[in-house]
């Protein structure tokens, strides 16, 4: 007869520990990223809210394709993406700051518009174009 429980007996120790040290790491990433949200949004809560002479300097966009598997009929891949909107203001003593915009904003506004931005820490309120 065959040593069947000898050889891999290893397999039954490490794989659960492996398997929990790996939902440990998963589990402290989202506890950090929660923390590190709440603490920004306290930040931007905390800042004065500003209303400054600015120019819309540079746009640019960030789009994260996804590729999800449906088990449906066939097994058929469907194709997302989505997009994350950005713009660059420039401030009269050349400091510059980006900021997360909608898409609608991101739309709205132009390279070289000048105006008025309102902020509160990181956070972009509005932008009121000069005419």
């Amino acid at each position: 007869m065959y040593d069947v429980g000898g050889s891999g007996d290893w397999l039954f120790t490490v794989a659960p520990i492996f398997i929990g040290i790996i939902f440990v790491i998963i589990f402290i990433v989202i506890i950090v990223n929660l923390f590190s949200g709440l603490s920004q949004w306290k930040k931007n809560e905390e800042s004065p809210r500003l209303s400054l002479p600015a120019i819309v300097k540079i746009k640019r966009t960030n789009v994260t394709r996804n590729s999800h598997l449906h088990e449906h009929n066939n097994n058929v891949h469907s194709h997302g993406s989505s997009t994350t909107y950005f713009t660059t203001f420039e401030f009269k003593s050349g400091d510059r700051s980006e900021f997360r915009i909608s898409g609608k904003e991101f739309g709205v506004l132009a390279e070289g518009d000048i105006g008025t931005l309102t902020f509160q820490g990181t956070r972009y309120i509005d932008f009121i174009r000069k005419n």
